[in-house]
């Protein structure tokens, strides 16, 4: 029973608007399912990925207006974002300085090509080069040519109080492999990785002891969400959870994919996910993303729903 990689990320946003400019206008991310967070809808939930809506490339926001994340340990500290190939850094490098983005530069990371950058509201990522390996399914109505569009979620940076407990679930819950250490800026980094590994498969964690405890807010992140194929490997991680006394949130139905929630030792929350059965479930693959988009239980509320959203685009 193997988890095959990050299915998506979720972080906050107090300005929708922008959040929404900045990742489909900038980032050249196609905006595949504008709907609501199924527990507060009030709050927009927004999914951005690759042309096709393809597990593994959501990266994803709640409307919160809430006051910016107090950034420290326990926390998801940096997104990873893959691109193919140095050609793709520097155009990314020129494009995020353009346009007035706070970004670094282009350096060697655990033997990678990155360029760390953050968006308006302090969100902490990174372009990645995967070397340009494995499918790919550019927007063909992205604003970035097709060679240098973000092909989906990299390698997810964690901070935690203590190594030990976090690496205990990752490998003795989740069958995670620990692979390698490395050292950059100056931290000690341990990678662990699943399924058939690479960079859309890899947690990077740093022990952190000496920092206070992160507080979520706007720019930081809620949780992150890993891969499982099917509904028999879902079911079979709640059976796992269940038996080893790890408390879960239990079975959810998000319609788009069906979710399992539970929060590891330093207090991050983890979600599995499957991959199906994925957002042309109520929309046109054309048309992902162009209108509000509600669960069946939540459609006969949608007058009601709408009317507590505020545009944003």
């Amino acid at each position: 029973m193997q988890l095959t990689g990050i299915h998506h990320l979720t972080a906050i946003s107090a300005k929708p608007g922008r959040n929404l400019a900045f990742y489909t206008g900038l980032l050249g991310l196609r905006l595949v399912k504008k709907t609501v967070n199924q527990d507060d809808v009030s709050a927009y939930h927004l999914f951005y990925a690759d042309g096709k809506a393809n597990p593994g490339t959501d990266l994803t926001f709640f409307d919160f207006p809430i006051p910016p994340e107090r950034r420290g340990s326990n926390s998801i500290s940096r997104t990873g974002l893959r691109v193919a190939g140095e050609k793709s850094l520097g155009f990314w490098r020129d494009r995020l300085k353009q346009a007035g983005v706070h970004t670094g530069d282009v350096i060697e990371v655990d033997g990678r090509l990155t360029l760390p950058f953050e968006d308006g509201e302090g969100q902490r990522l990174v372009l990645v080069d995967d070397g340009g390996a494995g499918p790919v399914s550019p927007w063909e109505k992205s604003p970035v040519p097709a060679e240098h569009q973000i092909r989906g979620l990299g390698p997810i940076m964690l901070t935690v109080r203590d190594l030990s407990r976090t690496e205990r679930v990752l490998i003795d819950v989740m069958n995670m492999c620990r692979i390698r250490d490395y050292a950059a800026h100056g931290a000690h980094i341990v990678v662990f990785t699943m399924g058939e590994g690479g960079p859309a498969a890899e947690l990077h964690v740093i022990e952190s002891a000496d920092l206070d405890e992160a507080r979520q807010g706007a720019g930081g992140v809620h949780h992150v969400a890993f891969r499982t194929p099917d509904e028999a490997q879902y079911h079979a991680w709640t059976r796992r959870l269940n038996e080893l006394g790890i408390r879960n949130s239990g079975e959810i139905d998000r319609f788009y994919f069906r979710s399992l929630y539970f929060r590891e030792p330093n207090g991050i929350l983890f979600e599995i996910a499957t991959d199906g059965p994925g957002f042309a479930t109520d929309e046109p693959m054309e048309t992902l993303g162009e209108k509000l988009a509600l669960p069946p239980f939540l459609e006969p509320r949608r007058a009601e729903i709408e009317a507590g959203l505020k545009p944003i685009g």
